[in-house]
């Protein structure tokens, strides 16, 4: 979907704050299921066609990472919420090659890297004064034609160029598996990104391979299970869209 298509900004849902804590005390109950630390994954705020209101409030009840799909859409966002300090933007959509510079000068993280072209133009781009930017590589985990993201098999290759790029730190993996119903079939792809990133952190031990950037309000528990360190919710922070 281009920028010029992309829906109209949604009316605002009350209850963002109370979504939030709803949503926070199910990534911890996942999480104690899981045998885990109860911080050692984070929530994503996915705020596309969100209102800059509703955004403020997620901040106000302690939201502070916010993923944006829409380039032109998130530029004027973050020019509104400047005033904001410690938030930290994310860029989860689809990277064309015209917006990588304004992604690498305005963003802290992607998410959707899955070309060596795209790397490096973000590379070239990242201001110095801003520290490398954190790079997720995405994998097309479930092998869909219709998905972006680096075959598996393919993605140990890309991943040692982009560890080698100075202006990027890879930090680890993103994916969107193929819709399952079933939390065990649900499992199967994120314990595969799982395995993914434990063998490039062998193969790299030089790199902070830390982050597995997977899960949405339809499988978090899941998720959680095999290893998410960054959860992506929208719709269960926001409501529906309208």
């Amino acid at each position: 979907m281009s920028e010029q298509q992309r829906p109209a900004a949604d009316v605002q849902d009350p209850g963002v704050r109370d979504n939030i804590v709803a949503a926070r005390r199910r990534l911890e109950q996942a999480l104690k299921r899981a045998g885990r630390g109860h911080d050692s994954a984070l929530l994503l705020a996915v705020s596309k066609t969100k209102p800059v209101a509703m955004l403020r409030e997620a901040f106000a009840a302690g939201q502070r990472h916010f993923g944006e799909n829409y380039l032109q859409e998130a530029l004027e966002k973050q020019q509104a919420l400047a005033d904001l300090e410690g938030i930290e933007w994310h860029f989860i959509g689809a990277l064309q090659s015209n917006k990588t510079h304004d992604v690498a000068c305005h963003f802290d993280w992607v998410h959707t890297v899955d070309r060596l072209k795209i790397a490096r133009r973000l590379s070239d781009a990242r201001p110095a004064e801003r520290g490398p930017l954190n790079i997720c590589l995405q994998v097309n985990i479930s092998r869909e034609e219709a998905k972006s993201g680096v075959d598996p098999q393919a993605l140990a290759a890309l991943a040692e160029q982009v560890i080698a790029l100075p202006g990027l730190q890879l930090r680890g993996l993103m994916a969107i598996p193929a819709q399952e119903e079933d939390e065990e079939r649900q499992r199967v792809p994120f314990a595969e990104l799982r395995r993914l990133l434990a063998s490039l952190a062998e193969r790299h031990p030089e790199a902070p391979l830390d982050t597995l950037s997977m899960g949405m309000s339809g499988d978090l528990e899941a998720a959680v299970a095999e290893g998410a360190t960054i959860v992506r919710l929208g719709t269960a922070l926001f409501g529906a869209r309208r």
